[in-house]
């Protein structure tokens, strides 16, 4: 029995190599989930909503 379980630890604790492949995932994840935001956030229309969104809150506060 003691055998089977320090090959389970063994094996449980094993992760060689992993650690740099799951970096390189995240990176480019990031990277495309940033560019995502970035065209979603200078499109034009995205822009508009925030402009009237502003323009809206600004009249709402200093307009009563």
């Amino acid at each position: 029995m003691t055998r089977i379980r320090r090959r389970m630890v063994r094996i449980a604790n094993s992760d060689a190599g992993m650690t740099t492949a799951e970096y390189a995932i995240g990176t480019v994840a990031a990277a495309g989930f940033g560019g995502l935001l970035y065209k979603v956030l200078t499109s034009e229309a995205t822009l508009q909503l925030l402009s009237q969104l502003v323009a809206q809150a600004f009249s709402w506060a200093f307009g009563h």
